[in-house]
C-alpha cells in the first residue's frame, strides 16, 4: 500500500520507559515506511517529555508508542497530559505492545486512539493511520 496524496503521513515511533525490547517498534516503523509514510524512531528508553518534544520538533501527524513493560497506565496518560499542555491535541496517539484487554477501553477513554496488540495485522495499522490522520 502506498500513500495516494502528495503529503506523506509523518509518524513518530517511540519506546518509553526502561523496556529494552524494540523489535516490534522497529518492525512497525519499517512497515509504515514501506507504506509510504515518513517515520521517525526515537530509540529506547525515552521519557514522555522526550517523546512529546520530538513529536513537536518533527511536526508529526501521529505518535505510536510501544510498551511491553506493564507501565502503560502511567506512560500513556503522561504523554497525553504533555500533548495537551503543549497544545498538540491534533496529533494522533496510538500504541501497541503487551496491554491487557481490560485496559484498552480505559486508555481509549483517556484519548489514546487505538491499541494494537501482538498479532495485529500490519495492513490494519496502515489503514487505521491513513483514515485517522486524513480526518
Amino acid at each position: 500500500m502506498t500513500e495516494s496524496t502528495d503529503k506523506k503521513i509523518r509518524v513518530l515511533i517511540a519506546k518509553p520507559g526502561l523496556d529494552g525490547h524494540d523489535r516490534g517498534a522497529k518492525f512497525i516503523a519499517r512497515v509504515l515506511r514501506d507504506a509510504g509514510m515518513e517515520v521517525v524512531y526515537t530509540g529506547l528508553r525515552q521519557t514522555p517529555e522526550q517523546i512529546v518534544t520530538a513529536a513537536l520538533q518533527e511536526d508529526v501527524d501521529a505518535i505510536g508508542v510501544s510498551i511491553l513493560s506493564g507501565a502503560h497506565m502511567t506512560l500513556f496518560p503522561r504523554i497525553l497530559e504533555l500533548m495537551r499542555e503543549r497544545e498538540i491535541d491534533d496529533v494522533l496517539l496510538f500504541g501497541g505492545g503487551i496491554i491487557p484487554d481490560e485496559d484498552i477501553p480505559k486508555l481509549k477513554e483517556l484519548g489514546v486512539g487505538e491499541i494494537f496488540t501482538p498479532g495485529a495485522i500490519s495492513e490494519d495499522i496502515i489503514k487505521y493511520l491513513q483514515e485517522q490522520v486524513r480526518k
